[in-house]
């Protein structure tokens, strides 16, 4: 397993982080504790979850996620295993279904996020997490595949300054080690970097957000700022929801799979898409490798990520997944994808 270093931080986290949203959703405490021990035996040291999952979010499974965790790492010994990080929910302005996360109070200002803060510690069954994010922003951005920037004049949003406070006083009182930003767009980053200078401030030391064959948003403005300012990537949905996997090809619908249970997850469907999945599926199937592990081993390669965030449901989709660490596409592999990529750019957003 290749480790890489978490920002400016002395942490090093693997470059495989699991992913927990489908825990207390379509996965059982067992199956989570059974993916846990996989993962860490593979060499994985980052465990990423939220407040908010599982997803899709609904109030009788709100925090399942972090509570089969927390049992996980209660654990003798398994603490020390791993680096845990979580997220606190912005406010439900476009996110309407989690609007019942805390009555709806979840704005980035102290009472909500100690509040958030307190909540995630009790369900994970720890006195600190090593990294906690703003799952996204308090202010209105475009994200969650919205491609448009659309200004919203007068608006009311914490102040970005009002909450690197609350997130160094975390810091202080040693229950956060580190914080990371989550569906950000240059602007906020910029934003937080600069007020933490400004005001001897904790720098934010990641940003997670989609990042996958289908969608290479992020190359256009974060990449530079990833790289120049030590804020690198903690890629989500590098499969695209499963999608860059194939299984969804020609109109299957495979049983218990996320995209057949849920027609909210629309956002990597369509022709453009169905066009480019084709292509990167027949390019892996033509080096002799998985499609997911293409697409992964992709995500991996990028001089920008930190870590690349995986998710499974079967023991077996995570054994595929995990050994994407070990894969280097050929240059004929790269040069393949960036030539459907010629053709077929981002097809979702």
């Amino acid at each position: 397993m290749e480790y890489r270093q978490l920002g400016t931080t002395p942490l090093k986290v693997s470059i495989i982080t699991l992913g927990t949203m489908t825990w207390g959703q379509q996965n059982s405490e067992a199956e989570a504790h059974a993916q846990l021990d996989m993962a860490v035996d593979a060499g994985v040291n980052l465990v990423d979850t939220a407040e908010m999952y599982p997803v899709p979010p609904k109030p009788e499974t709100l925090g399942l996620t972090e509570s089969y965790l927390g049992t996980w790492l209660a654990q003798p010994g398994n603490r020390s295993k791993v680096l845990v990080a979580t997220k606190a929910a912005g406010p439900s302005k476009k996110l309407l279904q989690a609007a019942h996360l805390r009555q709806g109070h979840t704005r980035h200002d102290r009472v909500n996020l100690e509040s958030a803060l307190h909540d995630s510690l009790k369900r994970l069954k720890t006195d600190y997490v090593d990294l906690y994010q703003l799952h996204w922003p308090d202010r209105s951005t475009n994200h969650f595949g919205e491609l448009g920037y659309r200004h919203v004049a007068d608006e009311s949003s914490i102040p970005i300054a009002e909450t690197l406070d609350v997130l160094a006083d975390f810091i202080k009182a040693g229950k956060v080690r580190c914080i990371g930003l989550s569906n950000e767009t240059p602007w906020g980053v910029h934003q937080f970097l600069k007020l933490a200078e400004l005001k001897g401030l904790p720098r934010v030391v990641s940003i997670q957000n989609p990042y996958n064959l289908l969608n290479r948003s992020f190359e256009i403005g974060l990449s530079e700022m990833a790289i120049r300012e030590h804020v690198g990537l903690l890629a989500y949905s590098p499969l695209a929801f499963g999608a860059l996997s194939g299984k969804y090809l020609h109109g299957v619908q495979p049983a218990g799979a996320r995209m057949t249970l849920w027609e909210r997850f629309s956002r990597y469907r369509g022709e453009n898409a169905e066009q480019a999945i084709t292509a990167y599926v027949q390019l892996a199937l033509d080096h002799g490798l998985e499609p997911s592990q293409l697409a992964l081993a992709w995500v991996n390669s990028r001089d920008f990520i930190t870590s690349n965030i995986i998710g499974a449901t079967s023991l077996e989709q995570l054994r595929i997944n995990l050994a994407s660490a070990h894969i280097q596409l050929s240059p004929e592999v790269i040069e393949g994808i960036e030539r459907i990529h010629a053709r077929i750019s981002n097809p979702c957003p």
